[in-house]
């Protein structure tokens, strides 16, 4: 059984996630990801981390953000392929890895990933802007007045991201076996409802 978590930004999606893999004693998988990516290809986690959850249009995208044109090519993957998308399959490769056993994985396209897996729950993470604000505010530490735009703009690079690596639509709700809006919720009842639900599908 694997926990897939797509979020807005300010939701709490990934607190969401932690609670549920606590409570159910799996691994939890986020920025995770990218030291086990950089442990796996030999990349520096700095690089993963600066074109984490971003899409590329083309090589010469790549380049204008300053990515380097040589990757290691382990992957069987050509040259000629933009740094994100290289970043990307490498990426994917750890996620089948880990999911070989229960685990919790948020964003990076995972639900995508595991698509042909039965027994992947899909989860998507909302809530409306007052209550992200408030939450980036008071998690996240950023100016109240800096905030909707902030939280504006990562959704865009999320949906950019998803839409961009997959044949899906961000935030569809067809996309996804159940979302939630935390902000009616909270963080720890989120966690729960997701508890009952796989328990209601007979997954734990």
């Amino acid at each position: 059984m694997v926990v897939t978590i797509a979020r807005q930004f300010g939701s709490g999606g990934r607190a969401i996630g932690k609670a549920l893999a606590e409570d159910l004693k799996i691994p939890f998988y986020d920025k995770e990801l990218i030291n086990l990516a950089a442990k796996e290809s030999g990349i520096s986690p700095e690089f993963f981390e600066k074109y984490d959850e971003k899409a590329s249009n083309s090589l010469l995208y790549s380049l204008s953000l300053g990515a380097s044109a040589t990757i290691n090519n382990e992957y069987g993957i050509g040259p000629q392929l933009p740094v994100n998308d290289k970043l990307f399959l490498i990426q994917n490769d750890v996620i089948k890895k880990v999911s070989a056993e229960p685990c919790v994985i948020v964003g990076r396209c995972a639900d995508y990933v595991l698509a042909d897996r039965k027994d992947c729950v899909k989860l998507f993470i909302y809530a409306d802007i007052a209550k992200r604000i408030k939450y980036a505010v008071d998690i996240h530490k950023l100016k109240k007045d800096k905030a909707e735009s902030y939280i504006r703009k990562v959704d865009k690079t999320r949906a950019n991201y998803y839409n961009y690596y997959t044949d899906r639509k961000w935030g569809d709700p067809n996309n996804y076996n159940l979302c939630i809006n935390s902000g009616e919720l909270g963080i720890s009842r989120c966690a729960e409802l997701i508890e009952f639900y796989l328990r209601q599908r007979g997954m734990i």
